[in-house]
């Protein structure tokens, strides 16, 4: 394996800027010849952005084989999908997809530091080249060993200095412990000192997505303990004062945010009634609803047009990012958003990609 040094040089240079071309104009539900499906409203190209897509490096196993993680491994790996390869471009030319965030959902939060390191900086690495190869379509998104925050923030800064990595993806919790534990705090500050977005992922919980009353049909594990996760995160950040305490915070949360993005009138209410919810809501700087119109955003996976109707309403049009869960089978393509009535080609485009090229920082 390259030291960083050397891989610094070979990359560097190709990681730091995304550049998307205007040229060649279809309309919004067409492919042209190639193959390549360019969005347009209005009669002007778009860009479009995907933030919710998972990757997975399967080399790594030559560090897990052996420990307590490479179980862990095969269950990721099991889903080949999501390795580096020619089908991303290809199912990103069909979909009208221009750019993806390569976030990778935290599978090693259980490891030792020293064990962390080596997957984590292995994984940025292998990113940073995929990167490199496709600069135009792909942006990277820094894998950090949040168990260890120091560690995690120094992985960060890494990434985004040498790397040109727009920010890191985070699960809900990291083995029980929430992350508004003040233990976290220095990869929070590492975060808002680099002025990066964070993208916020559930994974296996006790509690939410592990909840023994999920057993049974449904895949309830997913379908209610997903959101679930993210719920609880977000509002351990905005009550236990982490969102107060770093204003320079921007969190994306997937599956439009869990529950809480649609139903945090129900937080404000509970900070109106008084006893001991009453009182620690006075610490806040702002009522839970409002961290979703300043350091919150949501993707825009809710499936139906009044769910996306009534996310815009919560969140504001300038706070919801477009997001797929590549490479697992959701209805959530852009036509989703294009063919919501309610929305002007405006908020379609800042869905779409706008709001996100300011948020990643992409260069159109």
């Amino acid at each position: 394996m390259p030291d960083r040094r050397e891989f610094m040089r070979n990359v560097a240079g190709a990681a730091a800027g995304v550049f998307v071309g205007g040229n060649g104009l279809a309309g919004a539900g067409q492919a042209p010849a190639g193959g390549r499906r360019r969005v347009t409203l209005g009669g002007r190209r778009i860009t479009v952005v995907d933030m919710h897509a998972h990757h997975f490096i399967p080399d790594v196993i030559d560090i897990v084989r052996g420990t307590p993680l490479e179980a862990e491994f095969k269950s990721q790996a099991a889903t080949k999908d999501r390795y580096p390869g020619p089908h991303w471009l290809q199912y990103m030319d069909r979909e009208g997809i221009d750019i993806t965030a390569l976030n990778m959902n935290p599978w090693w939060y259980a490891a030792d530091r020293d064990l962390a390191r080596r997957i984590c900086d292995f994984q940025n690495e292998k990113t940073a080249e995929w990167v490199k190869r496709n600069p135009d379509r792909f942006v990277g998104m820094a894998t950090c060993a949040l168990q260890h925050p120091d560690l995690a923030a120094e992985q960060l800064e890494y990434g985004v200095k040498k790397l040109g990595f727009r920010g890191a993806p985070i699960g809900g919790s990291v083995e029980g412990m929430e992350l508004s534990d003040r233990k976290f705090d220095p990869f929070w500050a590492k975060v808002q000192e680099l002025d990066v977005v964070l993208f916020t992922h559930p994974q296996a919980a006790p509690g939410t997505t592990q909840n023994p009353r999920f057993q049974g049909k449904g895949g309830l594990g997913n379908t209610i303990g997903n959101p679930l996760e993210t719920t609880t995160l977000l509002s351990h950040l905005i009550f236990e004062g982490t969102l107060d305490r770093f204003p320079g915070l921007k969190i994306c949360a997937a599956h439009a945010g869990g529950y809480l993005a649609s139903y945090s009138g129900r937080s404000d209410a509970a900070c109106g009634r008084g006893g001991s919810v009453g009182e620690e809501c006075r610490a806040l700087k702002r009522k839970p609803s409002e961290y979703f119109r300043t350091q919150l955003y949501v993707d825009s996976m809710v499936f139906r047009e009044n769910g996306l109707r009534h996310l815009v309403n919560e969140v504001g049009i300038d706070h919801i990012v477009y997001g797929t869960d590549y490479p697992f089978d959701w209805p959530v393509g852009i036509d989703f958003i294009l063919k919501a009535s309610f929305l002007s080609d405006g908020d379609k485009e800042k869905i779409l990609g706008g709001n996100l090229i300011k948020l990643l920082k992409i260069r159109t």
